[in-house]
Parts: C-alpha cells; structure tokens; sequence
C-alpha cells in the first residue's frame, strides 16, 4: 500500500532556521554602497549611544541649571521659556532616547522569544508528521496482513 500522506516541508520553516531571529542591531545601515550612508548611520548610531544616557540627562541638568539664575532675576515669563525650552529639552532629550533604547531591547528579547516558541512549533508539528508516517506504515502492515488473511482464507474456501 502507498503512504497515504507525502510530507513536504514549508519553505519558511528552513527560512526561519537559516536566519535566526531578527534583532534591533540587525536594522543598521551597513551594507549600503553609499559610504555616506554608512557614515550617517554610524555617525548617528554614535551620537544616540553617548546622547542616550542617564549621565548625559544629568550633565544636560547641570548645563541647563548655570541659566537659571538669569532666568528668575527677569521674570515669571523667562522662568517658563527656561522651564520649557532649556530645561525640558535638553534633559528629557537623553532620558526618552534611554527608554526608547530599554524598550527596544524589550521587543528584541520578545521577538526572539517569539522566534524561539515558533520554531518549537515546527519541531512540534515535524514530530507529529513522523509519527503519523509511522502510524501509517504500521496500518499498511496491517492491512497487508489483513489482505494476506483474507486471501488464504479465500483459497481454502475454494
């Protein structure tokens, strides 16, 4: 008896195991011809790693602290725009871009967790097509056992 199901792989499965899971870091801009690409990109990637630090954000804070005494000798008026423009801008500037960064290492950790689950899956179901490709070769046994039976008992009855 033939087998009664031919398991063919999907093509994403081997794509899946070929790649790996994709990463933040694997986004980056190298491989482009245009070397000022690349430079941007580095160049970029450097000023947001120094930029985005909590030791930036505090540096940021002193800096923006030597203008307020300027601020409060003219005014309510100008200890807003200091409050709003210096202040605000400059420190919150490094503190977003050290969230940004935590949570981008969040939905790499999540995306690779995720990659990890899929590729059990296809584990999972690979396993369950080689045990049905058992269990079917078991049931053509049997029924060639079965065929086998049922013909000798055919010639004995003639």
């Amino acid at each position: 008896m033939p087998n009664l199901y031919e398991y063919v792989r999907h093509p994403r499965a081997e794509e899946l195991r070929a790649r790996g899971p994709i990463k933040t870091k694997d986004l980056r801009r190298t491989d482009s011809p245009n070397v000022f690409v690349r430079l941007n990109a580095r160049f970029g990637l450097r000023i947001t790693l120094v930029v985005g630090t909590m030791w930036c954000a505090y540096l940021f804070s002193v800096i923006a602290l030597f203008a307020l005494p300027s601020a409060i000798k003219q005014g309510t008026y100008f200890i807003v725009v200091w409050m709003s423009s210096s202040f605000l801008q400059l420190v919150l500037l490094p503190i977003i871009i050290v969230g940004q960064n935590i949570q981008a290492a969040s939905a790499d950790k999540r995306s690779e967790d995720t990659y990890k689950d899929a590729e059990a899956v296809l584990k999972e179901a690979e396993e369950i097509q080689n045990h049905l490709l058992a269990q079917d070769k078991a049931i053509s046994d049997i029924l060639d056992r079965i065929d086998k039976m049922v013909d000798k008992a055919e010639q004995k009855g003639s």
